[in-house]
């Protein structure tokens, strides 16, 4: 049965397939420092100071009843909420992933299309005379016996 395993775990698509979920989890990280750290405080600025993490709606306080400033303020007291901030910036994570694996595809792709299929050299030809198909380097037609020239 371990031998069996290993034979499966050893093919190419499960590396494949192992390699690509480990890229995929240090990509996901980029993408979420990316869209917390460089793109939303931009359009937070933009829209008033509005910190995306902490946009919410209380739907039940907690044991200190609210307003809460904070996400965090508001699950410390054990309030329950409905996360906004937190849902759009999965949304924007989830849309820059989308755009990047559009783009990694598109490319490849591409990629596959502009390779030239190689033809094979040509092996036989045909004889002049008797229309036989013979190898290319025959100097001599072996069904009908004439000379050929090269």
């Amino acid at each position: 049965m371990f031998k069996e395993f290993k034979e499966f775990a050893m093919k190419g698509n499960a590396m494949d397939m192992a390699v690509g979920i480990i890229i995929g989890a240090a990509f996901t990280t980029i993408v979420n420092s990316m869209v917390a750290d460089v793109i939303m405080p931009p359009i937070g600025l933009l829209l008033g100071n509005v910190d995306f993490s902490n946009i919410f709606l209380v739907l039940k306080d907690g044991k200190v009843p609210g307003p809460y400033d904070t996400l965090n303020a508001a699950k410390a007291s054990g309030a329950v909420s409905l996360n906004i901030g937190i849902f759009i910036n999965a949304v924007i994570n989830f849309l820059i992933v989308a755009f990047a694996i559009f783009m990694v595809i598109k490319n490849l792709n591409r990629l596959k299309r502009e390779e030239p299929s190689a033809q094979a050299e040509p092996t036989t030809k045909e004889c002049p005379f008797c229309l036989s198909v013979i190898p290319i380097a025959a100097t001599k037609c072996g069904h009908c016996t004439s000379d050929l020239q090269k």
